[in-house]
């Protein structure tokens, strides 16, 4: 009945995600109401699990955000023409965010895990990429 009523209220989200407001083709705020509906329906999240789940989760995926925008901004393609010496340095500051990053991933995974199993941890891999994935292809639909 939970799970229902979840799916239910992910899917109204979703549905209010996509009303113009402003001139946008999306509410951020809801965007990220769905998200949160979506991977606490799929991790089958109970309220307790998921009061606790959260803060962990978004300040982990706020840190990776981050850092990922990071790596972006050194794969500048506009700056084709670099010197040796500025391309080693990007290689270098790449490969220390990329370990940083595992080193947030581990730190992650060793939080979350006194709140969800580790299959719940396996499965949250994929549902981020799952549920953009599920957003472009509905996107695409909308499309004219």
């Amino acid at each position: 009945m939970k799970k229902y009523i979840l799916s239910i209220i992910f899917t109204l989200i979703l549905g209010a995600v996509y009303a113009q407001r402003g001139g946008e083709r999306y509410d951020p705020e809801k965007l990220k109401a769905a998200k949160v509906a979506y991977i606490t329906t799929r991790l089958d999240l109970n309220s307790s699990q998921a009061e606790k789940f959260w803060p962990i989760y978004n300040e982990f995926s706020d840190s990776r955000e981050i850092m990922i925008r990071e790596m972006a901004e050194l794969n500048n393609r506009r700056d084709q023409q670099l010197s040796e010496e500025e391309a080693r340095v990007r290689i270098a500051k790449k490969f220390e965010i990329q370990q940083k990053l595992i080193i947030e991933e581990k730190s992650f995974v060793d939080k979350v895990s006194k709140v969800i199993s580790y299959n719940q941890i396996f499965l949250l891999n994929g549902l981020s990429r799952d549920f953009a994935r599920h957003i472009y292809q509905r996107e695409r639909k909308d499309l004219p």
